[in-house]
């Protein structure tokens, strides 16, 4: 589970040098943060979705499978691509006083809110650890450590619906000083009797100046709690289950599925523009994941607008949310006729009964 070997290190150091050409070539911004460190293992979140989605971040069908990751690159695909650089400087120890409540997984929405998307509440992908585990924190920069302070999440508190706060952990472990190596390595134990879904808080102080990195990491303990990758997808094949014997028992069902297609382009305005269906695809205690579809009609429009009813949306992704409306993204708003574009959304409470009207704009 630990990262030992020094290929391993030289490949996350030699990546952390290379982020800023990277980042040049895409014409994305790198900060000053682009060549620092981060817990490598169990995995930040920002460092986690760099490492799985990466390569596959303009890929929609992320908007299901790993979902916090989504919004996270939506929000700013910087946050990921800077994994190694979420630090404040001249806290001076003063880690409760400066960090505010809800705000430990961004620094304080430190460099202007830069990895704000990391205090959202929801599914975030977890790893599965024992009581007992090794905790790796890779610093490309090799600056060193006065302390690593590790805290988890006290038993009851639930990311899913809850941005972290201090009154939410407990301090596990305090470290001692570690020298210039850039792999700083400890054992962890989670008190016995803890499991399932938790939240793992790190911060490492550097020791090259007063700089303290606030971390997250999120892992399920000796594996008890079901994890989110199959949550958007198990609902899937079920729902279409109970239609599989319907058609083989009566024939006149055959039809049944048909009738919905035409009501499809039933929400569509007056001008037949554009219409839009929407579903949950995704839940958990205290907030749900929907999925808006939408698709023109027999003409190609430039830009949609969906009212959404029966949800609380909290943020969207692929598409902007304002006063109960998903407004399409700059580049998924001009649709020929007949096609279709899919945003997504994380509301809060249970579903209701859903409704989505679209409108051209």
């Amino acid at each position: 589970m630990s990262i030992r070997t020094s290929s391993r290190l030289g490949r996350l150091a030699r990546l952390a040098l290379a982020i800023p050409l990277a980042l040049a070539a895409t014409g994305l911004v790198a900060t000053s943060a682009s060549a620092h460190g981060s817990v490598t293992d169990p995995p930040s979140r920002n460092y986690g979705c760099w490492d799985r989605e990466g390569g596959t971040h303009m890929d929609p069908a992320m908007a299901q499978r790993d979902p916090m990751c989504w919004q996270a690159f939506q929000a700013n695909p910087n946050t990921m691509w800077n994994w190694n650089g979420n630090f404040r400087e001249g806290v001076g120890g003063r880690h409760e006083e400066v960090i505010p409540n809800g705000q430990l997984c961004s620094a304080g929405k430190t460099q202007n809110g830069l990895y704000a998307s990391l205090d959202t509440p929801g599914p975030w992908i977890m790893k599965t650890v024992p009581n007992t585990f090794k905790l790796t924190l890779t610093d490309g920069a090799m600056h060193g450590a006065d302390y690593m302070r590790i805290y988890v999440s006290k038993a009851g508190f639930d990311p899913t619906t809850e941005a972290l706060g201090w009154d939410d952990i407990d301090l596990i472990k305090e470290t001692g000083r570690y020298p210039t190596t850039g792999l700083y390595e400890t054992d962890v134990t989670i008190p016995a009797g803890r499991s399932g879904r938790a939240v793992l808080f790190t911060i490492w102080q550097a020791s090259h100046l007063d700089q303290p990195y606030y971390i997250c990491s999120d892992i399920n303990i000796n594996g008890t709690a079901s994890t989110p990758t199959p949550g958007p997808t198990t609902p899937a094949p079920t729902t279409p289950a109970p239609t599989t014997p319907a058609p083989t028992t009566p024939a006149p069902t055959t039809p049944a599925p048909t009738t919905p297609a035409p009501t499809t382009p039933g929400p569509q305005p007056g001008n037949g523009a554009c219409s839009a269906t929407v579903k949950a695809t995704n839940t958990w205690g205290g907030g749900w994941q929907g999925e808006v579809v939408v698709t023109a009609g027999s003409s190609a429009i430039n830009g949609w607008k969906v009212a959404v009813g029966g949800a609380t949306i909290t943020q969207a992704w692929s598409g902007s949310y304002s006063a109960g409306t998903l407004t399409n993204a700059e580049w998924n708003g001009k649709l020929g006729a007949g096609a279709s574009t899919t945003a997504g959304f994380i509301a809060s409470g249970a579903p209701g009964s859903l409704t989505a009207t679209c409108a051209a704009s």
